[in-house]
């Protein structure tokens, strides 16, 4: 893994997403201290994101809550002009 300076990544921020792209990891430091690693991003088609929301890990009071919030908010304000 190459270690760059955060100046040096600003300068060649292409060039450091292009290794990402091609699957290698670089950490950036600012002032001698890690700040940031760029690598690359983790292939997903949504498959963890969809079964999250069929597993129904919602409690039974949730949708009254977020009823009792809508109810509470007030939704008048000042009218804009008309065009």
């Amino acid at each position: 893994m190459r270690t760059v300076t955060a100046t040096e990544a600003s300068r060649s921020f292409a060039a450091i997403l292009d290794e990402a792209e091609r699957g290698h990891s670089v950490v950036v430091t600012r002032g001698g201290r890690r700040i940031a690693t760029i690598g690359p991003a983790d292939a997903s088609n949504g498959a963890d994101f969809l079964a999250l929301l069929d597993g129904n890990a919602t409690d039974e009071g949730f949708a009254a809550d977020v009823t009792a919030a809508r109810e509470a908010a007030v939704l008048e304000g000042p009218v804009w002009p008309a065009d």
